[in-house]
């Protein structure tokens, strides 16, 4: 008889890869509203959800608070509204509808203002 041969084939799901150390146990705390929302609120402050903020304080006494330099809040307020812009245009495009001359102004438009980011970022990185 022959041998079959099978390859193992190795499957990437894709998405999120599985964590080293899993964080399975759970810990209730009990509080007040009051408490809960300042709690809340704290978490909010540092940006972080309320498991990670009392995870960190837990551990470590104080938390740090993440910052984005303001170029990059800049850049994702600009990268927002062309999207939201390119997305009307497709969407125009994909009813059947052709461009008008103010359309294609505004995608021109668009496009030089996505080339001007990608040049600031890459010398940002540089």
């Amino acid at each position: 008889m022959e041998k079959e041969t099978q390859k193992v084939r190795v499957v990437n799901k894709g998405g999120r890869p599985k964590a080293q150390i899993k964080r399975d146990c759970q810990l209730t705390v009990m509080c007040n509203i009051i408490e809960k929302k300042m709690i809340q609120a704290n978490a909010r402050r540092a940006r972080t959800n309320v498991s990670n903020y009392l995870r960190q304080v837990g551990l470590n006494g104080r938390i740090t608070v993440k910052t984005l330099p303001k170029e990059v809040l800049q850049f994702t307020s600009t990268l927002n509204h062309m999207a939201a812009n390119l997305n009307q245009i497709a969407r125009k495009r994909n009813k059947g509808e052709d461009l008008n001359t103010l359309d294609r102004a505004l995608l021109n438009q668009e496009v030089r203002g996505l080339q001007s980011i990608v040049k600031e970022v890459k010398n940002y990185l540089a």
